[in-house]
């Protein structure tokens, strides 16, 4: 096996694999032994496609040799895919018992242009049951550690794609983030995750939780990685009337462009520095800061007075949602049915409460709740007055500034079990994130940092809607005068 391979970047290995140094299928054969090797530990990967990465590897191959047609920017690159996007190839489970076995008769539109990108999907990973929790301890499958402390969560719901990235198993992992799936876990396991502006990607092959709010992007190991592949799988797509007709340039060379010369006013949300911010976090970020300063950055502090509503805001719209989006898993069509009930009412309710999950169920209940007669004003049109209002805060805050900068999440990765029993306690690790898509805005989580116990921390850039170009080339500049790598996580 070789280390050389599996700790390079997108960039690098697609670059030795066009101008044929490398073989393809040499790259995606040291990832999967990369697996074998520290996987049992972590239990990142629910489903690993060692033939069809091989395949792939070596149809590239061909396709290279002949030279008949042009080889995508994510050449030979292993890619693994979050449960809850939809692949031919293998199960979409979402790491739920209610479609444990569910084949996906199509490919989600990321996923295809990931392979017309030429890039080598090398499995699927773990996450929070449909993508609910900040932790990925609700899954049906396993438990996903994170690999800079195997007694710690790797944060949710895309842990499994944060964890498979952080452990050096694939080069970039696509994850989706409803309220911080991306980048919370991101944050947790030391790489970089992107939630780009909602309507950049489509979801097309996405399983909906919150359909106003979820989005697709990519979590890697550096910030040049997830910009290239933002170019790969932004951009509009007719069966998403969500997804936005708009520009998408090469930002991996707007990024090389503007880096040299961008100016840059940071905004510092007072809301985010107040004594729920870990210490030792907040240090860190405070650092981050001064490195921006160095690079000319003018600081500047920036309200958003409506933060303290977000999470209570965010958990009515996203519930109320769920309600709609999971009515359809009942198991009459497809996924699992409870085979000894005496009519069809005894069945949707026993298939909904074996095929669900504590927390799930728990989500359906509250937004079934919020949607009902006489509270639906009282509860989810009065979430979506304050949604304005969160939106709205945003908005007065890039006038002084052109970027806002904070904190990922209060804390870093927690042990397991520490806060299942408190779900508020739970929800508030997002208190961050949340603002970012009730706001439909971008936002990057980027390391900054270990703690003294040796846990990651992740710095937040928010930036203005569709404007990733310039979210990218700050979180780059920050990245290339960090000063310092943190190595990688202590799993040989």
């Amino acid at each position: 096996m070789s280390e050389y391979w599996w700790g390079r970047s997108a960039s690098e290995i697609s670059e030795y694999v066009k101008n044929k140094e490398i073989s393809p299928v040499e790259v995606v054969q040291s990832f999967l032994d990369r697996i074998q090797q520290v996987d049992t530990k972590i239990d990142a990967f629910t489903q690993i496609w060692s033939d069809y990465a091989l395949q792939q590897a070596r149809s590239l191959e061909e396709k290279i040799v002949k030279g008949k047609s042009p080889v995508g920017p994510l050449a030979g690159v292993p890619v693994s895919i979050k449960e809850v996007i939809c692949t031919q190839r293998g199960f979409t489970t979402c790491a739920s018992k209610i479609l444990a076995g569910y084949r996906s008769p199509y490919d989600a539109t990321v996923v295809e242009r990931l392979l017309n990108a030429d890039a080598i999907l090398i499995g699927k990973v773990n996450m929070d049951e449909f993508a609910m929790g900040s932790s990925t301890e609700n899954s049906s499958i396993k438990l996903t550690r994170n690999p800079w402390n195997l007694e710690c969560v790797p944060g949710g719901s895309s842990g499994g794609s944060a964890a498979s990235v952080s452990a050096e198993e694939c080069v970039i992992s696509l994850g989706s983030d409803t309220g911080g799936s991306v980048r919370q876990p991101a944050s947790f396991c030391g790489c970089v995750g992107l939630k780009p502006t909602y309507g950049r990607v489509s979801r097309y092959g996405l399983v909906a939780f919150a359909s106003s709010l979820d989005q697709i992007g990519p979590l890697s190991k550096n910030v040049m990685d997830s910009a290239t592949t933002l170019s790969v799988i932004g951009g509009r797509d007719p069966r998403d009337t969500t997804s936005v007709d708009m520009p998408l340039p090469d930002y991996s060379e707007r990024i090389r462009k503007n880096v040299d010369t961008i100016s840059m006013r940071i905004g510092l949300p007072k809301e985010y520095f107040t004594e729920d911010l870990n210490e030792e976090v907040k240090e860190l970020i405070m650092k981050a800061v001064r490195i921006l300063e160095k690079q000319g950055a003018e600081i500047v502090e920036v309200s958003l007075p409506h933060t303290e509503f977000a999470v209570a805001t965010y958990y009515i719209i996203c519930t109320a949602e769920a309600s709609a989006n999971l009515a359809r898993f009942d198991g009459v069509r497809y996924g699992f049915r409870h085979v000894d009930s005496k009519n069809i009412i005894e069945m949707y309710k026993c298939t909904r409460s074996e095929g669900f999950g504590p927390e799930v169920q728990r989500r359906i209940l509250l937004g079934t709740y919020v949607l009902s007669s006489g509270y639906y004003d009282a509860y989810y049109l009065k979430a979506q007055k304050v949604r304005k209002l969160i939106t709205q805060d945003f908005e007065e805050a890039f006038q002084k500034c052109d970027v806002i900068v904070g904190p990922t999440s209060p804390t870093p990765a927690f042990r397991f079990g520490e806060k299942t029993q408190n779900p508020l306690e739970m929800y508030l690790s997002d208190i961050y994130t949340i603002s970012v898509n009730l706001s439909a805005l971008p936002a990057i989580s980027v390391p900054c940092g270990l703690t003294q116990s040796g846990l990651p921390v992740g710095l937040q850039f928010i930036g203005k809607h569709f404007d990733e170009e310039y979210l990218l080339t700050v979180a780059y500049l920050y990245e290339i005068n960090r000063g310092q790598e943190f190595g990688n996580p202590p799993l040989e």
